[in-house]
């Protein structure tokens, strides 16, 4: 109960002021990826809402902010394309039970499969791409576009260091919005983005029929969502625990994720996962506690369906500057040092996983490839295996598995002795591959009439090695 109390009303203050810039940081973003699936912008506007209030209640990182994502949006273009809205909803809420059975089988336990260089990579590519999907909003405009943006910047991050009690973002947007409407200056805001809704979302059940053949359609997907919205909002957890230094409960994020897209798309939303730029940003605003995400989502809501004639007028350089801040921030400098530092395998594991994230624009298949990269030089380095002889005694040395049992196979290629012994005083055998591996040395010796003793086996070994033989 304390517990909970701390998570609610610890830091009250600083939460709903830090929720109210992260739902205005939403709105830009929702319209975007409703763009990007080519749906009406309250598709990503409704999940944004419903996410963020239900994860602030069922999530397992508190001050993690969820709501309808970029990554999730790309996923989902082709069903949209192909079959429509319905299916997009149904694709939504299959998303969700699958997440909430990977969060019971611990899937977060997985985290620590991801080594730190895949990680930064993460991080950096995230950096990069929180200020590349601004840009659009830059090139090609006026100079008070410009003008605007580094003023917002230089506002953001100057504020701080006088004045804490009120999120820097927070004052900048404010002083900044009013600027422009005073000045009357020309420049894009929310509101060419697209129209706002003026309703709460509605619970419906989706227009399709529910059998098979909608299964086979939908569960491609829902398997790709699961997967993508996992790895994002795991990826946010760690990073903002990190931020923090305070942890979180990785299984009971899963679930809670799942259960948040299950109940979104009975409401119209799109699926969703954790957004790591506005995670940021409500970290940096002081957010800690539930209560700030739950403030995200109401606020969110409160802005476009009470305020909405205000915030269309919210001029986008503002926004675009709070961002690049949040890029800027989010960024790992320290990169350079540890590209110096570190072996060149970990530097490139790190550099190639940006790349990938920032060719696909999929933080999944980054991050993947990077832990599977790792894994190769890994199981490389480690599968080094050396037998050296004296007279008739053969001592192995290094871990026998699957990568090494080549080299330990040809190192018996000249054996001219009638009887030999193998010692593995300084070696392990880790699977069955290296069972077979030995197996196939003695019996090849054998067949020539060269006896083979087997010698120094560990006991995890020789219980392997009878097991298997």
């Amino acid at each position: 109960m304390n517990t909970l109390k701390q998570q609610w009303f610890g830091n009250v203050r600083a939460d709903i002021l830090a929720g109210i810039v992260v739902g205005l940081a939403l709105i830009p973003e929702a319209l975007a990826f409703a763009f990007i699936l080519g749906v009406d912008p309250r598709v990503a506007l409704y999940a944004s809402f419903t996410i963020a209030v239900v994860i602030s209640f069922v999530g397992g990182r508190t001050g993690l902010i969820s709501a309808a994502t970029g990554a999730m949006a790309l996923v989902l273009v082709s069903l949209m394309a192909n079959h429509g809205l319905q299916y997009v909803l149904a694709a939504t809420i299959l998303t969700g039970i699958i997440q909430v059975i990977l969060g019971g089988f611990g899937v977060a336990n997985l985290m620590r499969f991801i080594p730190n260089s895949v990680m930064l990579g993460f991080v950096n590519a995230l950096g990069i791409m929180i200020f590349m999907t601004q840009m659009p909003y830059l090139l090609g405009e006026s100079i008070m576009t410009y003008i605007f943006a580094i003023v917002t910047l230089i506002l953001v991050y100057a504020i701080p260091r006088f004045f804490t009690a009120i999120p820097a973002p927070l004052i900048a947007i404010v002083v900044m919005t009013s600027i422009a409407l005073i000045s009357g200056v020309k420049l894009q805001t929310i509101g060419d983005l697209g129209t706002m809704p003026n309703s709460l979302p509605v619970f419906f059940l989706p227009d399709i029929p529910f059998n098979l053949e909608t299964l086979i359609i939908i569960l491609p997907y829902s398997l790709a969502l699961s997967i993508v919205g996992l790895l994002e909002s795991l990826l946010t957890s760690q990073v903002l625990d990190d931020m923090t230094d305070t942890s979180s409960n990785k299984n009971k994020e899963a679930r809670g994720q799942g259960i948040a897209n299950f109940i979104t798309g009975f409401f119209g939303g799109m699926a969703g996962c954790a957004l790591i730029g506005q995670s940021i940003i409500n970290i940096k605003s002081g957010g800690r506690g539930r209560l700030s995400t739950l403030t995200a989502g109401v606020f969110l809501m409160f802005l476009i369906i009470i305020l909405g004639d205000v915030v269309i007028k919210i001029p986008m350089p503002v926004l675009v500057g709070v961002m690049i801040m949040i890029s800027a921030t989010t960024f790992n400098w320290g990169s350079f040092k540890f590209l110096k530092q570190a072996p060149k395998s970990e530097s490139l594991v790190m550099l190639i996983t940006i790349a990938i994230i920032l060719y696909t624009h999929n933080l999944a298949i980054g991050v993947v490839i990077g832990v599977i990269l790792s894994t190769l030089f890994f199981v490389g380095k480690i599968s080094r295996v050396t037998v050296t002889h004296e007279k008739d005694e053969y001592q192995v040395k290094g871990p026998l598995f699957f990568a090494s049992t080549t080299k330990f196979i040809q190192s018996f290629d000249n054996v001219s002795e009638n009887e030999i012994v193998i010692n593995f005083e300084n070696s392990q055998l880790w699977d069955e591959s290296a069972v077979a591996a030995i197996y196939k040395v003695k019996q090849k010796f054998e067949k020539k009439g060269v006896k083979v003793q087997i010698q120094g086996l560990n006991s995890s070994s020789e219980q392997l090695y009878k097991r298997l033989t």
